[in-house]
Formats: C-alpha cells, structure tokens, sequence
C-alpha cells in the first residue's frame, strides 16, 4: 500500500527502526520487530546506512520482512553518498521486493567518506526516484532549520523543491516544543507545501541519548523538559518513565491540533514504543 492513502483515511502512525550493523547478525533484529509489528503501527520505516556502517543490504531485507508480516514498510534512501549505478541497484532491489514506499535523503554527510556526484540533494534523488516508477516518496523536514541551512525561510524554500520535485509526504526531524512544529507548518503552508506532514516524535529514556540527539539535529530543549532532564537524570527508571509521559503529552496535543501524523522514533525500543501505542490507541484509533 502506497502511504499517502491513508493520510486520507485517519491520522496515521508509525515507527522508526534501525538494522544491525553489519558486523552483527541480521537476526539480533527479529524479536524487537515481531514485538513493534505487534503494536500494529499504519508502518515502519527502516533506516539505510548514508555510508559507513554498510548495512544496506539489511535494510531491505528487514523492510521485506516487514511487508510479509502485513505492515506495510517504508526504506530510507540516503543518496550523498551513492552513485547512480547503485541508487539504481538498490531501487531495482526494492521494486523485486515489491515495496513501494521510500523516504529519499541527502543522508549525513562524512568527513571521512568523499561524497560522490549523481546527487547534491534529497530533491535531486527524489526528482530522479519519480522518474523510475510508481512508488510513494516521502520527503525529511526540520521543523528548527536544516542544520546546513542559514535561515528557516532559505530551508522551508528548498524543502518546497523537494515536493515539486514529487515528495508526496513529509516527515520530520525530532522536536520537543510543539510550538515550534505549528510555527513550521503555518510557514511552510504559506509557502504552498500541501502535502500532509508527520510529526516525529522521539521519547527520551536516557541523558546520553538526548545530548546525542541534540548535538545531531540541532533540537532545542523547552524548560519543562530541561527541568525533567535535571529532576531524573540519575534515576534511569523515573526518566524512562518521564520522558515516555512527555512524549505522550506531546502527541495528545498534536492531535488535537488536526497534525496529518505521528512518527515514533522508537530506537529499537519495544517497551517504550508499547507504552506510547497504548496510552494514544483511543485517539489515534490503534
């Protein structure tokens, strides 16, 4: 099933997960996925190694067996990093599997891997996957700023190249005030993007994990969750505990607020992607 369909059925949900490395075993993997498809999310999407871990070929695999099980998947497809000729191997790998759902990347780039040419951008691969076949192509937004851009009007300008170039929806990075996603989706609707955008929500568990994440994507911490970060950093449970009730608040609030969908980025965590489903399922309609 393509995904934008049911974004004209309900709000939908759906998770994040991450294959092995490559040094690991694909199957270390298996009991966390049969525990989240047990949750019935609307899908799953699999991460692919922009380059460096090299476990792309797991990601396929793991969105096949995804689609086996009746949920339907969705492959990152990170390009910065790729040459045509294997962006080409791997969509032909996908259409075998019969998956028809891509989230199309720039992906993160490595200073220790020289970036290859076919592509600069997540809308040149997304204009080139739109020319290769009927799949449903998700797009990446930042609420906050792309990282590598100047200004949130120069980022919301080059993510509307992204839907022109055939992004059919969106999703995008981590946030913790949902101010701040309001904010991006008025602008970005002034702007003329109309395509339907998740929200991605990440539950904090662990001090480590948000310093990570921040220093990554670049999300700012509201003063509610600082003082909860301070309050139980050195309870690990409380904190677990606490950071799945943020994100549940979060979420009620988003969909009260009419938001197209909610994207968990459950960090391979079954317990804390179960705790969410159950305490949204009545208003999302699990």
């Amino acid at each position: 099933m393509k995904i934008r369909e049911l974004f004209d059925q309900k709000t939908v949900f759906s998770f994040e997960i991450f294959p092995p490395k490559k040094t690991s075993p694909i199957e270390v993997i298996y009991d966390t996925l049969d525990e989240l498809q047990g949750l019935k999310p609307d899908f799953i999407s699999v991460t692919f190694s922009a380059g460096g871990s090299g476990n792309g070929g797991y990601a396929c695999e793991i969105a096949s067996r995804i689609k086996k099980s009746g949920i339907t998947p969705m492959i990152h497809l990170p390009c910065i990093n790729y040459s045509k000729d294997e962006i080409n191997a791997t969509l032909n790998e996908i259409k075998a599997r019969g998956i028809e759902n891509i989230l199309a990347l720039r992906g993160d780039i490595n200073p220790n891997i020289p970036p290859k040419q076919d592509f600069h951008y997540a809308s040149d691969l997304i204009s080139y996957i739109r020319s290769q076949g009927k799949f449903d192509i998700a797009g990446a937004c930042y609420p906050e700023c792309h990282p590598d851009a100047d200004n949130l009007v120069e980022d919301i300008m080059n993510l509307k190249k992204k839907v022109d170039a055939g992004a059919d929806h969106l999703i995008t990075q981590l946030f913790f005030d949902n101010d701040t996603f309001y904010d991006f989706r008025e602008k970005a609707a002034l702007a003329g993007i109309n395509v339907p955008i998740e929200a991605g929500i990440m539950p904090v568990v662990n001090k480590n994990q948000i310093e990570r994440m921040v220093t990554t994507c670049g999300a700012s911490l509201p003063r509610k969750f600082v003082k909860i970060m301070q309050r139980y950093e050195h309870n690990p449970e409380a904190l677990r505990d606490a950071g799945i009730a943020y994100a549940v608040n979060q979420i009620v609030d988003l969909v009260a607020s009419g938001v197209d969908g909610i994207h968990l980025y459950t960090m391979n965590n079954p317990y804390v992607a179960r705790k969410i489903s159950e305490a949204v399922s009545g208003i999302i309609g699990l």
